[in-house]
């Protein structure tokens, strides 16, 4: 199933995907569950009762399009976790454009963006270029946590995944070199697109086999499958989770593959009017067009 979070009359409401429309999960009056948090937390037995309620309603499907999209999980209580260089690509092409040795990670890099940088499909992206013009692209497959734990074996990883989405880490590369951490250069309003929607985990045969693409203005920037990850899907949670309880809705953006604009022989920032779309095959399209002002 796929699941979105949509405003509606100044509230938040959950959708659940049917056909080539929208039911808002309180038609389903199913107890307890009004919010995509709420199903996320419900886990197996809650995505049960989704699917049989759903040939029951009697409430039409209201057109996508309509809706005025939110971060799939917008009301989510941590920041979003992020795994550096995790693509070996990437990691070569980042020492290649300063001239630096090539240093692979002997384990994950790990990051956050506030909630604050949270943006939606189709949101238009506005940013400062008098805080940074340097602003740059990472598409990413983000992990959104079904079952919380901590201290989590790699083995029983995928269990307590609820599922997958869509995510942008746009970067403002100036101020991350200048502040020699990346916190600040990534932490930006709105500079993490995600959307637009979940897919749950058992929609997505093989994760390790889907592929990412970015294009700007339809130009192809990046391409790579997840399986070319440095650090897998259950290894990260492994190393996350270590002493840390991981708690359903968290979201982890799970690294970018190269082709990153920084990095271009001739580095191509974002600009003015500028359009960004990363797909994932099986999941599916997040674009978002670029304001600098």
């Amino acid at each position: 199933m796929r699941f979105i979070s949509f405003l509606e009359a100044g509230e938040v409401r959950t959708g659940v995907i049917a056909g080539d429309g929208v039911i808002d999960i309180a038609a389903l009056a199913l107890p307890g569950m009004t919010s995509l948090l709420d199903v996320i937390r419900a886990g197996a037995d809650g995505l049960s009762d989704v699917a049989a309620a759903l040939p029951r309603t009697t409430v039409l499907p209201r057109p996508l399009g309509a809706l005025k999209l939110l971060a799939p999980v917008p009301a989510s209580g941590k920041n979003i976790f992020c795994i550096g260089r995790n693509y070996l690509g990437h990691v070569q092409e980042g020492y290649r454009a300063r001239g630096l040795p090539v240093d692979v990670p002997q384990a994950p890099q790990i990051f956050s963006k506030p909630r604050t940088t949270l943006a939606a499909a189709g949101d238009e992206l506005r940013f400062d270029r008098n805080v940074s013009d340097r602003m740059d692209y990472e598409g990413e497959l983000g992990i959104v946590i079904g079952k919380g734990g901590r201290n989590i074996a790699p083995q029983d990883a995928f269990d307590h995944i609820f599922g997958y989405t869509i995510i942008n880490d746009v970067t403002a590369r100036d101020l991350q070199r200048r502040h020699d951490q990346w916190f600040k250069g990534k932490g930006l309003d709105q500079s993490c697109p995600m959307g637009p929607w979940i897919v749950t985990r058992d929609e997505v045969a093989d994760i390790q086999a889907v592929e990412i693409v970015t294009t700007v203005n339809g130009e192809t920037r990046q391409s790579a499958r997840i399986s070319q990850m440095i650090f897998d899907i259950p290894t990260i949670l492994a190393e996350l989770s270590k002493g840390m309880t991981l708690e359903p809705g968290d979201i982890i953006a799970s690294g970018t593959p190269e082709g990153v604009g920084y990095a271009m022989a001739t580095p191509q920032y974002l600009a003015d009017g500028d359009v960004v779309t990363v797909s994932i095959s099986g999941i599916g399209a997040l674009t978002n067009r670029i304001a600098m002002r």
